[in-house]
């Protein structure tokens, strides 16, 4: 008994933890809050399965990152999604418009290009990290980012944003 409340305490400070950063991860992907909270409860489904396999808290929250982009490119794949429309319009909210040009502008990146730049600038993680968590060669990622803000620039006057 001891062992299972154990158990539930861990799984609860992760969620408390983690659940934010995996509901911007899922936003940055579905954009609607109903999905948002499909794949929410089918990552920490998934965490509370595998509770025992992580090596460290770093460990931890690389798996709940790499879990949550798969979880929502799966969904973004199902035939449900790809043949139904959604008439909910989605609102964010910013407190200049060029933040919202640039949200905007993030949100229509390739999904590798949205993972990279959401983990490098929103999550703070460095390159090597980051290379690790998507499974590429660093070298790629560094590609990967020097598109992504070549894009950003092209679509975005970002005035004091810096990119």
């Amino acid at each position: 008994m001891s062992q299972s409340f154990g158990t539930n305490d861990f799984i609860s400070a992760a969620i408390e933890k983690h659940a934010d950063m995996v509901r911007r991860i899922c936003f940055l992907y579905l954009r609607d809050e109903a999905d948002v909270a499909d794949v929410f409860q089918e990552v920490f489904l998934k965490f509370f399965l595998n509770f025992d396999s992580f090596q460290n808290e770093e460990h931890q929250k690389a798996w709940l990152c790499r879990v949550t982009f798969n979880k929502c490119k799966d969904l973004c794949k199902s035939f449900w999604r790809k043949k139904v429309i959604s008439i909910d319009g989605v609102e964010i909210s910013c407190e200049t418009p060029e933040q919202g040009e640039l949200i905007k502008s993030v949100l229509e990146l390739p999904p590798d290009q949205k993972e990279l730049v959401y983990l490098h600038y929103y999550e703070g993680r460095p390159i090597p990290e980051i290379a690790e968590i998507m499974q590429k060669n660093p070298n790629t990622v560094y590609s990967m980012l020097r598109r992504a803000k070549s894009q950003l620039k092209k679509k975005v006057k970002v005035g004091e944003l810096e990119l």
